[in-house]
């Protein structure tokens, strides 16, 4: 290796090396500092609570993230050819060349695969973050009809933890609302675009049928039936709701979870039967909600 050639090798690790150095003493100093606010502060959760700390850090890793893969390939092909010239300094110049190739462009796709994964993570957490902002405005109209509202509630069951949605408690009952923004896709010869159906087993999509979000919207209310009675022992059965933001929901029959946009899940909500409550319920389950989802510091 000539003496320019070893120039560029070191130019090139220093770059590497400073940029991952320096998102990684940003990372530990913004995690380590021990200044304190004045209040222990614990708000309660907002629609997509969950997936709005994945987002904000997301963009904080971005700073470490965009730089490893970006010099990834550069730093392993330098490092390679490095190897290469130190174990056998009378290698062929082409063989060389071309291991060196095979590695900075194996590293290159592995690189660019492991960005773009995140990347289309971080974009449908973003709708989907959209989508329950979208649901908790429209169920907001329910407080003035005697509803309390809560949203993102962090739930585990069998070593697994997930979140639901949003959970409205009011006379007409409990309800555990599961929100599911899916973008809209190319549709099927005599299916519109902007709609899709429900008939009381499966989706009714313009591109294919599926159960997308009716499985999770029965597991979240059985989880939320289960937790509430053992916390009041009312003995209340969560009603599942799946709420599909932006699309126009055709009904077509009736099964075990109701399924509306979010301009009408409140209007679904107030049609279910009243006086399942008493004033004194909804008071007692919305205490244990508000006690599990007071926990967001920032």
């Amino acid at each position: 290796m000539t003496t320019g050639s070893w120039h560029t090798f070191w130019i090139a690790v220093y770059f590497a090396l400073f940029a991952v150095t320096a998102g990684l003493l940003y990372l530990y100093y913004a995690r380590r500092q021990q200044s304190k606010p004045p209040l222990e502060f614990k708000f309660l959760r907002g629609p997509g609570e969950s997936l709005r700390q994945r987002g904000a850090k997301f963009d904080e890793d971005l700073i470490i993230m965009l730089p490893f893969a970006g010099l990834a390939p550069i730093v392993s092909a330098l490092l390679t050819y490095g190897l290469l010239v130190w174990i056998s300094p009378r290698m062929r110049l082409a063989v060389g060349l071309t291991i060196v190739a095979i590695v900075g462009i194996g590293v290159l796709v592995l690189s660019m695969r492991w960005f773009l994964r995140r990347q289309f993570r971080a974009r449908n957490d973003r709708l989907g973050y959209l989508g329950e902002r979208a649901v908790g405005e429209a169920l907001d109209a329910l407080s003035r009809d005697g509803f309390r509202i809560f949203h993102d509630i962090p739930a585990d069951s069998g070593g697994h933890t997930f979140n639901v949605d949003h959970v409205a408690v009011g006379p007409h009952g409990v309800f555990a609302i599961e929100t599911k923004t899916r973008r809209k896709g190319r549709a099927r010869p005599g299916y519109e675009a902007h709609k899709v159906a429900y008939d009381g087993q499966q989706l009714i999509w313009p591109w294919a049928e599926d159960r997308f979000g009716l499985r999770n919207a029965e597991d979240r209310a059985r989880w939320l039936t289960e937790w509430l009675n053992k916390m009041t022992g009312l003995g209340i059965i969560a009603k599942p709701v799946l709420v599909l933001p932006g699309w126009f929901v055709v009904p077509k029959g009736v099964g075990s979870v109701t399924v509306v946009n979010h301009k009408q899940v409140a209007g679904a909500i107030l049609r279910a039967p009243s006086g399942v409550l008493t004033g004194d319920q909804v008071g007692l389950i919305a205490r244990q909600l508000d006690a599990r989802c007071r926990d967001v510091e920032d």
